[in-house]
């Protein structure tokens, strides 16, 4: 399976309708809820949310950079992504909600507003790789569906729409594939028989099978791997490194 080519228009739909959900869950969380720890080791609920709406005018920074040509990075450095992501980290559940609500409508408005020709305009990831404008929606929508998992709040990777499992599944693999200093498995999608190698060895020794699903959770970083078939039997998952 090769990565979806990004169509910015229907993923801001479904980055509509992904934040819907995750408002749903999130209006349901007290404050002492919030103060739970999530799946991100370090990382209350609280700081989940507080970095699920900082990313949200990140990218519509983006958004602006390709609209206007005037370049406007994702966050102004490190430090001061950190450092707004823990000021919003222990705010009270209306708080948390109404920044979510209102971040995620700068998000639909600066997507709305780029002109066709906006979307070839080239935009740097936090990370430094330059895509195109594009692939934004696509990003926000795998920053909305994987920190809804990360909240830890009785949405897992099992309820995640299956295209886009499939999708989010290809998109992490194609960074981890052919790259030096990755472990050499081979990845089987029992849902589809889609086959990935990891790393550069031309034949990996290892196979991991199991459903999309529970390949991305492992894959991601979501989940230990368990109910995954490995083979040869009795090795172990290998670490894998975070996505970027």
């Amino acid at each position: 399976m090769t990565v979806q080519r990004p169509d910015p228009e229907r993923d801001a739909a479904e980055v509509s309708e992904a934040t819907a959900e995750l408002l749903g869950t999130a209006a349901e969380l007290s404050a002492a809820d919030l103060a739970e720890p999530s799946l991100l080791p370090g990382w209350t609920r609280g700081h989940v949310l507080s970095h699920v709406a900082r990313n949200a005018d990140a990218l519509t920074n983006l958004l602006t950079w390709a609209r206007t040509g005037d370049e406007t990075p994702m966050y102004a450095d490190a430090a001061t992504r950190d450092r707004d992501i823990e000021a919003g980290a222990a705010r009270s559940p209306q708080e948390q909600l109404a920044d979510l609500r209102e971040s995620a409508d700068r998000f639909t408005a600066a997507a709305a507003g780029l002109p066709p020709a906006g979307w070839a305009a080239q935009v740097a990831m936090r990370s430094g790789r330059v895509v195109a404008a594009a692939e934004v929606p696509w990003r926000r929508l795998i920053e909305v569906r994987l920190h809804h998992v990360d909240l830890d709040a009785g949405h897992g990777t099992q309820d995640l729409p299956a295209d886009f499992a499939d999708r989010a599944l290809a998109w992490a693999v194609d960074g981890l594939a052919a790259h030096e200093g990755v472990a050499a498995v081979r990845l089987r999608d029992t849902d589809s028989g889609t086959v990935w190698d990891l790393g550069a060895a031309e034949e990996p020794e290892l196979t991991v099978a199991g459903p999309a699903r529970g390949l991305l959770a492992w894959v991601s970083g979501r989940g230990s791997g368990d109910g995954l078939d490995v083979s040869p039997a009795g090795h172990a998952l290998p670490v894998l490194p975070p996505l970027v």
